[in-house]
């Protein structure tokens, strides 16, 4: 443990009641929460650990374990490592366990259910650690937790922790907030540039080579058609007014945060904006992504990304309209291939030009028969498969590794303990994603040129895929209506024009021919394999796996369908001659005969096998994934780490790695893309988290925090809790104004709603919460009515499912009072959609007539609109007034049936019927304007059966509504004689 972990642990246990603790990320959170396990003794009581993710809760036991060994051998073995309670456990397990004085890891959902019930004694519990505190408020759950097992043990510690500062800053006094939530009164900042953090990890720095790699030219001008189309976005969402526009600068737009800061921006007017406005939001979302593969994916994949993006968006895309777009689109098809015209062996044309990209369709037959009549021309399709620039700097480092190894392997100075490990160890490699590391690793064994050939024929082969599937007929799109083009000008040509202007016929035919080729030599080193095993005597079994691997060849497309979609763009005019080749290609015309004529340039295969042969010169290898979240370097130990894809938390993990193994000789080498958005995002998130720790600084020093807050009286019975409504209103007349001994007022509440935090603040305003399991509604508060709670992202998905009309169908049936709340939320506004989007007729996709048929079906049904959580507890205070409480066995009964079949509490049983009332509405004729007049006036289905037509058509509402049901009643049965 590294010496500022110590005095972290040394601040908190000086504060009996705990604290919050930020520090920056990458410094060994991990490893501070497992030496706080360590000191916890089972006599204290129960320590539970809060809101961890499945990594952290990994990272934490191995850290308290590696811990315990390191500090206490014999123990080890005898003291139990932190484990998991889960729902799966019976509750007198719990109980058992909450008693034992253990470690355990919680879901806030359990825990509260727990302490709710009554199932977990307060006193049994000795603190609680939460994690990831970045992401809690006042209305969270873990508050709910808190609030309740500090109103009954006072002597609790509560102990919080996170790792992301610059989201502690993301709101309005965020910090202040969770220390009140939380009942904490100190907060413990530990940034990067704090004294004892510096002098811990800057004492022996590790060795540090930084490559700075130049990127090619194509990447750098992607990287620069991006950026200028990203700043005419931004431009545009300025011209909105509805955006804090210090915050649109392309350095945040690098970090997946942006997103979120203008969505949480925009989201109390998003049904205000207009169509642009929103796409142009989800267009900065998919430029920030563009950015980011560049640097982190080879040419093949970014160009299927992008083929992806063509066919997803097409249109609707704000950027693809852009000026700069169509060279982000031409600069990665240069990366892969080029497509072109040889005449006489001369080397193939650049790509199409945007000129010729937006020549017109009639163009295209013109040009075909220019290919065709040419007689010394030949349509050259060459593959380019330009190789990340990085792929080559890595080898040449490794080799470097190797040979520097060998080069000191016969010194004295290689024979001491000091240096054998750096001789010896393992080489991390350190990359974003777990593609990147298996590409990387492939790299090594098989070649770079090996590695892009086998991306190219997967694209390929996708294409081949894509091409087999039967064709739709598809409407003829309708013209653009303006939106989506950042200078207002609308296309002239139309959606179809524009797929097929995107990529050339000729050039998607000559991908489809190369593509075909290589499924058919796939095809046949296969049947050639297949037909050599069988001569050995090998039998039906290999044979299987030999069409086993052909069905896994063909199948490689499959996973990439959807990046492949670009290959529809090609469509065949009505006009093409009849006839396929052996590849299924349609023959058009005269073009087919040149184009099975085109030349596929590959690259020599030479350098592969050069490449392979130095194989073996190089140290042993292991590729980390980043995203993965494991901390690797306790177990794996290595002496040069590779940081292929730089980030600034696994440099503090290695700083962290350096200052606890002072004797091991550690070297870095970090590779950048020379000028690329690479170094400025990694140089960004520096300075984005030392401005967040100087603003939490400034808060720390003028933040409120009373005195006794940690002795303030908590829970329902607080005197700073509001009067009820009855008790406002008793008459001093009485009793000489005695107020009389009130009784808790009680709500139930179904076990799925603790997913939200309204019985939270159903709590914050005195009511005694009851979690149970309910078959027919949400929140029960009284014997007569019932709540259905629905926020708007539910409530139109309920529509969809149709299965709010099934829960106000269930409600209605069991309780006089039904009601279906629909709650907005607070920082949204208090509508659902702008006044434009309201018409004057009844649509079935419009949810107000949606909510105007339900209301229709359901007479008694009400509905009730929130403005946000609070607003929600006090309707439920207004509908309670004057109510019974409602009771926790019989709401527990409602809607499950009985052994015999009987259930309780049924209104429409007590007055009708159910299953007769269920029979006549399924009759032809009835329906739900007309079935509760026909129960007025018949009392049972066979007096139904014997009134005229005449009478039929006056209850029912027209003569043709009787008919049909008088000729279904009279239809005879049909019998084989």
């Amino acid at each position: 443990m590294v010496q500022f972990h110590e005095h972290i642990i040394t601040d908190l246990l000086e504060d009996s009641s705990g604290g919050l603790v930020i520090l920056s990320a990458g410094l060994a959170l991990h490893k501070l929460i497992g030496s706080l396990l360590h000191l916890h003794h089972p006599s204290q009581g129960s320590l539970l650990i809060l809101s961890a993710s499945t990594s952290q809760k990994q990272s934490i036991i191995q850290s308290y374990e590696s811990t315990l060994v390191a500090s206490q051998p014999d123990e080890s073995s005898v003291l139990p490592s932190p484990s998991e309670i889960t729902s799966d456990l019976p509750a007198h397990q719990r109980l058992s366990l909450y008693s034992s004085g253990g470690v355990f890891f919680i879901t806030a959902r359990i825990l509260i259910v727990d302490l709710l019930t009554h199932r977990l004694p307060t006193t049994s519990v000795a603190g609680i650690i939460l994690l990831n505190a970045h992401a809690l408020a006042e209305t969270s759950t873990e508050a709910f937790i808190v609030r309740i097992l500090r109103s009954s043990n006072r002597a609790l510690f509560v102990r919080a922790f996170s790792d992301r500062p610059h989201a502690m800053v993301s709101g309005f006094a965020k910090a202040e907030r969770t220390l009140k939530c939380l009942f904490l009164r100190k907060l413990h900042l530990w940034p990067r540039f704090q004294v004892y953090v510096s002098q811990d990890l800057e004492r022996d720095p590790p060795e540090v080579v930084d490559i700075r790699v130049p990127m090619s030219p194509y990447m750098i001008g992607i990287q620069k058609a991006v950026i200028e189309v990203m700043d005419a976005c931004l431009k545009e969402m300025r011209k909105t007014n509805k955006v804090d526009v210090e915050d649109l600068t392309v350095e945040n737009g690098l970090f997946k945060s942006f997103d979120e800061i203008i969505r949480r921006q925009l989201d109390p007017i998003w049904h205000t904006l207009g169509k642009k406005t929103k796409q142009l939001v989800s267009d900065l979302k998919t430029l920030r992504k563009l950015l980011d593969y560049l640097v982190r994916y080879d040419a093949v994949t970014y160009l299927k990304y992008l083929d992806s993006l063509r066919a997803s968006e097409s249109f609707r895309s704000v950027w693809i309209f852009a000026e700069s777009s169509y060279k982000i689109f031409d600069y990665a098809k240069k990366r892969v291939y080029r497509f072109g015209r040889s005449d006489a062996g001369k080397s193939v044309g650049q790509s199409k030009t945007t000129a010729t990209k937006k020549r017109k369709l009639d163009d295209t037959s013109k040009e075909k028969e220019d290919l065709s009549g040419s007689t010394g021309s030949t349509v050259a399709l060459e593959e380019v498969l330009e190789g990340p620039p990085k792929w080559k700097v890595l080898r040449d480092v490794l080799e470097e590794i190797q040979e520097e190894r060998e080069k000191h392997s016969f010194s004295q100075e290689a024979q001491s303990g000091l240096d054998q490990g750096y001789q010896s160890g393992t080489v991390l490699v350190a990359c974003k994603d777990e593609h990147t590391c298996m590409q990387l690793e492939d790299c090594i064994i098989k070649g770079p040129q090996k590695v892009m050939r086998e991306e190219w024929e997967k694209y390929l082969l996708s294409k081949v895929e894509l091409h087999a599937l039967p064709k739709c007929n598809k409407k003829k799109p309708k013209a653009l209506k303006g939106f989506g083009i950042l200078d207002g000008v609308i296309p002239t040509v139309s959606g179809k024009k524009a797929e097929v202007s995107s990529i050339s016929k000729q050039e998607n035919e000559a991908l489809l021919l190369a593509a075909s080729e290589i499924s058919k030599h796939i095809t046949k080193d296969i049947v050639v394999e297949d037909t050599k095993e069988t001569c050995e005597g090998s039998g039906r079994r290999k044979k299987g796996r030999g069409k086993g691997r052909n069905k896994n060849a063909l199948e490689i497309g499959k996973n990439d369908n959807e990046a492949a979609r670009s290959s529809e763009f090609d469509k065949h005019s009505s006009g093409n001659k009849e006839g396929k080749n052996g590849s299924g290609l349609e023959d058009d015309g005269g073009f087919l005969e040149s184009i099975e004529k085109a030349v596929l340039r590959k690259h020599n295969p030479d350098l592969d096998a050069e490449l392979l042969q130095n194989t073996n010169k190089l140290p042993p290898l292991h590729f980390y994934a980043l995203d993965s979240d494991l901390h690797i370097l306790d177990i794996l130990q290595p002496s040069v780490i590779i940081l292929y894809h730089p980030d600034i938390a696994f440099v503090r993990e290695i700083e962290i790695y350096r200052a606890e193994n002072p004797l091991r000789k550690v070297k870095v080498y970090f590779l950048f893309y020379e000028e690329s958005t690479e170094v400025q995002k990694f140089e960004a998130s520096i300075r984005r988290e030392n401005a967040a720790f100087e603003s939490l600084i400034r808060q720390k020093s003028l933040m409120m925090i009373p005195i006794d807050q940690d002795m303030q009286r908590l829970g329902p019975d607080s005197a700073s809790e509001p009067q009820s409504v009855i008790s406002q209103n008793l008459m001093t007349r009485k009793a000489g104004g005695r107020k009389e001994a009130e009784k808790a007022s009680q709500v139930i509440v179904d076990m799925r709603e603790f997913m939200s935090s309204l019985p939270n603040v159903l709590h914050q305003k005195g009511m005694r919460i009851i979690p149970v399991t309910l078959e027919v509604g949400d929140y029960i508060l009284s014997p007569l009515i019932c709540v259905e709670r629905k926020s708007i992202q539910d409530l139109f998905g309920s529509f969809a499912s149709g299965r709010l009309y099934h829960q106000a169908e269930m409600m209605s049936r069991y309780y006089r009072i039904p009601v279906l709340l629909i709650e907005f939320s607070q920082d949204k506004s208090f509508s659902f959609q702008s006044s434009s989007d309201i018409g004057d007729d009844v649509t079935p996709n419009n949810i107000i007539s949606k909510l105007s048929l339900l209301a229709i079906h359901f007479p008694r049904l009400r509905i009730v609109w929130s403005r946000s959580l609070h607003a929600t507890a006090e309707i439920f205070a207004s509908l309670k007034a004057n109510q019974d409480e409602p009771d926790e066995a019989k709401a527990i009964r409602v809607g499950v049936p009985s052994e015999e079949g009987i259930v309780e509490n049924d209104v429409r049983a007590e007055n009708y019927n159910t299953s007769a009332v269920e029979f006549l509405r399924r009759l032809p004729g009835v329906t739900d304007s007309n079935y509760r007049a026909i129960m007025e006036e018949c009392r049972s289905l066979a007096d139904l059966a014997l009134l005229p037509v005449e009478k039929l058509a006056e209850l029912m509402g027209g003569h043709k509504a009787a008919k049909t049901l008088r000729d279904f009643l009279d239809a005879k049965y049909p019998t084989l004689v």
